[in-house]
């Protein structure tokens, strides 16, 4: 340990390579605008613009199914039947779940 001081001794004397050791430790982890928060930064950035790609796609798929559910009046009754459950007041309805859909939710309940 002695020897490793010896050696970088003359080193840590040169005032340029200390301003610029000090300097470094300063931006890296002081400074208000520091490397370590702009990674961070940097991820979420990231993050945020894959969420704000996902949320576009989505706003895109709902604007085609609510003109679609607004043009055909079929397709507004077959809509409301499959995701509300709502019927007619002389009908039974019955749900059929298929048996992949069986496995997929057994799957995800042991998880």
């Amino acid at each position: 340990m002695n020897q490793f001081f010896v050696k970088i001794w003359p080193w840590l004397r040169n005032k340029y390579v200390l301003t610029i050791a000090v300097f470094s430790i300063w931006m890296l982890f002081f400074d208000q605008n520091n490397a370590v928060d702009r990674i961070k930064m940097s991820s979420e950035i990231n993050q945020l613009e894959e969420d704000r790609e996902y949320y576009l796609e989505q706003i895109q798929k709902d604007s085609a199914r609510l003109s679609e559910l607004t043009t055909n009046k079929e397709n507004l009754e077959k809509y409301a039947r499959e995701q509300f459950l709502m019927k007619k007041p002389n009908e039974d309805v019955f749900v059929v779940i298929e048996e992949k859909d069986k496995k997929d939710k057994k799957a995800k309940k042991a998880k």
